[in-house]
């Protein structure tokens, strides 16, 4: 894996929603210095506007996978490092590879895989496109969220290593099973879903707030099948 760039932002206005102001930090510019500190919280320089919903122990780095934005292009979208609000452009992994629980040494720094990103409002008001929230849940083009073990420096180019490989679901994974339109499932698939559901929900690793939406979602529909 391979650090291609890294972003960091204030929140400022991003735009009107019912004529107020809607404030984020999804605009980003990249470091130029050859490294930077990152504590628990955040990367020098970066911070959230709503930390109900963002940032936070479990979502303190957001990486997204290089090798995804010329598929945005094809898609119609002006796809460039930093573009989709990405502290860290990363090259040579993608959802399909990275577990959560993986825990990566970034400099001197010690980070971990804790959740896949939920597209908002935010990313469509910032990339001027409505559709881009469902294509991003649709291809599973989500990147993911680290926390920090260890803070320390870190360097805004070069390799990163994967310290402890996990054994919990891949980001594709707990994707598919947060996302899932399981009334739709055909009776055949309803068992490998609900296992891999159960797998998803047993992994420690999982930030808390994310494995509570996925188990509201699967409770809720157990509860209509069952009924």
């Amino acid at each position: 894996m391979n650090v291609d760039g890294v972003f960091v932002g204030e929140p400022s206005v991003l735009g009107l929603r019912r004529d107020r102001p809607v404030l984020s930090a999804i605009t980003k510019a990249r470091v130029t210095a050859p490294e930077l500190n990152l504590t628990e919280l955040n990367l020098d320089g970066d911070r959230q506007a709503d930390l109900t919903v963002h940032g936070g122990v479990d979502k303190a780095v957001y990486v997204y996978p290089a090798e995804h934005y010329p598929a945005w292009a094809a898609d119609g979208l002006e796809a460039e490092p930093g573009g989709f609000g990405e502290n860290v452009s990363l090259s040579g992994a993608t959802e399909d590879d990275v577990r959560v629980g993986d825990v990566w040494a970034w400099g001197d720094a010690l980070v971990q895989v804790s959740q896949p990103r939920q597209p908002c409002f935010k990313l469509a008001m910032k990339t001027g496109r409505k559709d881009v929230t469902p294509l991003m849940i649709d291809s599973g083009r989500s990147g993911w969220y680290l926390r920090v073990l260890r803070p320390g420096t870190v360097p805004t180019a070069g390799p990163v290593e994967l310290a402890e490989r996990a054994d919990g679901p891949t980001i594709a994974e707990v994707y598919l099973v947060a996302f899932a339109n399981y009334g739709q499932l055909p009776e055949d698939k309803v068992g490998a879903a609900l296992d891999l559901a159960d797998r998803v929900l047993a992994t420690p690793a999982l930030a808390a707030s994310f494995r509570g939406g996925v188990q509201s979602t699967v409770d809720r529909w157990r509860a209509r099948r069952a009924g």
